[in-house]
């Protein structure tokens, strides 16, 4: 871990994982164990949504590292399995927060 870049991005990452519904509970509604309707669930992912987006304002993250942290294909997945609606407000913010701080990143 030389860079504060890349100390960003770490913390980042790590911030954002810690939460992540993929991880523990995707598996559980893949298998029948768990509704996407099931209310921790939905709140695991309200809270992940959140965190998500306080992460990629993460002081110090470039367009590049940015990129590296799109929540779009987290996202398709939560929406593909029911989880998420593509239309929920969490979505929406999250994917306008994500194209908001890339436009106004610097460098690669």
């Amino acid at each position: 871990m030389g860079s504060s870049g890349e100390q960003a991005l770490q913390g980042a990452i790590s911030t954002i994982s810690q939460s992540d519904p993929l991880i523990k509970l995707l598996q559980q509604v893949r298998f029948g164990r768990m509704k996407p309707t099931d209310v921790g669930l939905r709140a695991v992912t309200e809270s992940w949504l959140e965190i998500y987006a306080n992460a990629l304002n993460t002081e110090g993250l470039t367009q590049s590292d940015l990129r590296r942290l799109n929540p779009a294909p987290r996202l398709e997945v939560l929406i593909e399995v029911g989880v998420l609606a593509d239309d929920h407000p969490g979505v929406t913010a999250l994917t306008a927060s994500y194209d908001r701080v890339l436009a106004r990143a610097t460098g690669e």
